[in-house]
């Protein structure tokens, strides 16, 4: 598996690419801006973007999607609750900022459990609600890209429309941190972390 991260735009959103060594097709996560410089890292790589996956739909993680499906054909995956965000640019706050309006419409909605299968890769969605209500994380191998639900030391906002904090905290403690301790937490901001890190150091979570 080929794995880099990065981070974009002014709201320093993280974007990640997951690539198959096998067939060299690559799915991308939260493309928020800069179309160009993801796209350099693809090429660098030798990968082309086939599948584009968002933690949800505010505007600071949907910024560089329209690039990928006019260059590519780029298919786009959600989840179900977060469509009717990612077609409606006063929901997804996308004026606000990127200074456009975003309306997408996903190819495939996704939901709880459901497995992405990518040149022998398998991305497993787990549906966290709580910053939105159809916030996911991302599981391959020992990464987990938790989006704007868990960060290092601290969690997603929950004063949005659609969020909860009651929400957010079951999502953590009942669908991330059962994972494995060692698994490396990849959040939508700021820095990694560690499943165990988090359960031991997170104040929101203590």
């Amino acid at each position: 598996m080929r794995f880099e991260a990065m981070t974009v735009g002014s709201y320093l959103s993280n974007c990640y690419i997951v690539g198959s060594d096998e067939t060299k097709e690559a799915a991308i996560i939260d493309p928020g801006a800069q179309f160009e410089k993801i796209d350099n890292k693809l090429k660098e790589l030798g990968l082309t973007p086939k599948i584009i996956i968002l933690t949800h739909a505010h505007g600071d993680h949907i910024g560089a999607v329209k690039n990928f499906i006019e260059m590519y054909s780029t298919k786009v995956y959600i989840h179900e609750d977060d469509t009717e965000m990612l077609k409606d640019p006063e929901k997804n706050f996308s004026k606000g900022i990127t200074g456009k309006s975003i309306s997408i419409t996903p190819d495939v909605e996704l939901k709880d459990g459901d497995v992405i299968e990518l040149g022998g890769l398998k991305l497993e969605i787990i549906h966290t609600p709580g910053h939105t209500r159809g916030g996911i994380c991302i599981k391959v191998e020992n990464i987990i890209m938790t989006g704007d639900t868990l960060f290092n030391r601290s969690i997603g906002r929950t004063d949005f429309p659609g969020g909860s904090f009651d929400d957010i905290i079951t999502s953590i403690r009942e669908k991330i941190f059962k994972y494995d301790d060692e698994t490396i937490v990849y959040p939508g901001h700021n820095s990694p972390s560690t499943i165990k890190s988090e359960k031991m150091g997170n104040p929101f979570l203590r």
